[in-house]
This record gives C-alpha cells, structure tokens and sequence, in this order.
C-alpha cells in the first residue's frame, strides 16, 4: 500500500517540478525580450533619418506622416523639422552605404542627424545567414551614428498575412526576438510597429492593414499605424487624439483605433 502511496504523491511533485521550470523558462525568455532602452537621450529629435526599403516609402513614405504627427501635436512647426528618407525597393539594412547618409551636408542637412532609424528586409529573421548580417550591421551602423552624434532606433517589422506564400502565425515572434536582441545588444531604441500590427490584428481581425495582394507591404492605413508607433516611441507621447488624419483620408473611427492601439502597444513593449 505504501508504494502506491508514493507513487501517486511523486506524479504530481514531478509535474510541478516541470510545470516550475517551465514557468521558469517562459519567464526568462520574456526578460530575455524585455527591451533594455525605453526612451531616447533626445525625447524631441528635430533631425530624422529613416533607412529602409518599400516598407518605409508605401502609403506616402512613413517618415511624412510622422512629421505630420509632430506637427499636429504642436511640438514643432514645419521648417524646424529636418526629416529625410532613404530606401531601396528590396533591400536588407547591409545594401545602404551608412557613411554616405549621416555625413553633415550629404542629404542638404548641414546638422547631424540626431536619430537614425534602420529598417532590416523583411528575410532577416528566417533565411540563413540573415540574421547574424543583420546584427552585424546594426553594430556598425549604430556605431558610425553614435561618432557621427546621433542615436540608434530599429523599426521592429510587421509580419507577412494570407496570402503571402510564407505566411507564418509565428513569424512575428522572430522579427520580435531579433530585433529586441540586436537592440539591447547594440544599445538601441526599438520600436515596436510589428507588435502594433498584430495587436490591431488581435483586436480586429477583419481590418487591412497590409496590401491584399501580397500580404506584405503596408496599406495606408497600416503606414498610419506605423507613424503613431514611431511617434509614440521617438517622442514618448500618446497619439491618442491627434488631429492628423491624412487629410481626411483616413476616418475618425481607423484614426482613433490605430491611435490607440500604438498607445498602448508602446506602453507595454516598454513597460511603463
């Protein structure tokens, strides 16, 4: 009888013991993503540089609508603001020539760019190879902004949807732990667009955000979503109730949603 006592108290002492590292383990990797830098030395950046590709340049190029942002929220009027964008269709991060963007004078910005914002192709996280090039690059890069005087960001990628031929539920989980690895490595401020689309997602999963036909590229109103995140992340203010609306373009329901959920997506990537 005692040995059937035993047996059956020893099942669940084991399945807490695995149950406990589980936890343990779920936890860690949870820390392991937690983003080290949460706010930029300069919470009110006049000079912004995007580097990217097609990402950046869809919907009327993401760092207009930023500008436009800032504008509306009345941090700065138009001819105080330097933003400037450089993509290539198709890109990685390592086909930029960095030297050539953040030299003083080079983009008829005689001032320092004070952030540089990097942008990776869209295959770093998944085909081989690419995601060591992409940390090796953000190394270097981020090192050349510092000497030049300006400060690191990754814009953190959406991920592909039906029907792009690799869609994956979980890719966003590795652009995530790419992106916030090489930033906590590299001492850079990550902003978390990809977290904003699929929390949208999330909450509504009928909204478009990317293009329909290749369930890639942002549609307008995911390049929106977008330029609240960045906004919320670069300036540390809520976009909740800008009145920037892309010229009506976008309606008062889409502008509040989107606003609101960059809010509270940045809100909790940086724990605050």
């Amino acid at each position: 009888m005692a040995p059937r006592i035993l047996t059956r108290l020893a099942l669940p002492l084991t399945l807490m013991v695995v149950m406990a590292a589980s936890l343990m383990v779920d936890h860690a990797h949870a820390e392991a993503l937690a983003p080290t830098v949460k706010s930029l030395k300069n919470t009110k950046p006049q000079r912004l540089l995007f580097v990217g590709n097609s990402y950046l340049y869809y919907g009327d190029s993401l760092h207009n609508h930023v500008r436009r942002m800032v504008i509306a929220a009345g941090l700065y009027k138009k001819k105080q603001l330097k933003y400037k964008s450089a993509t290539i269709s198709g890109s990685a991060l390592f086909d930029h020539n960095i030297d050539s963007y953040i030299e003083p004078g080079k983009l008829r910005v005689k001032k320092p760019f004070q952030v540089v914002i990097l942008q990776g192709g869209s295959a770093a996280p998944w085909r081989k190879g690419r995601d060591v090039k992409f940390h090796e690059t953000v190394a270097e890069f981020s090192k050349k902004i510092a000497a030049a005087g300006g400060e690191t960001a990754l814009y953190l990628t959406h991920a592909y949807v039906k029907p792009h031929k690799r869609y994956d539920p979980d890719m966003i989980h590795a652009i995530e732990k790419l992106y916030v690895t090489t930033g906590n490595e590299t001492g850079s401020l990550v902003i978390p667009v990809g977290l904003a689309f699929d929390e949208a997602y999330r909450r509504k999963p009928d909204m478009k955000l990317h293009k329909f036909y290749d369930g890639s590229h942002p549609d307008l109103i995911g390049t929106y979503l977008a330029a609240a995140t960045v906004f919320a992340s670069l300036y540390g203010q809520s976009p909740v109730g800008n009145s920037y609306d892309y010229f009506g373009k976008i309606s008062k329901e889409n502008t509040m949603f989107l606003q609101q959920v960059a809010w509270d997506t940045v809100q909790s990537f940086y724990g605050k």
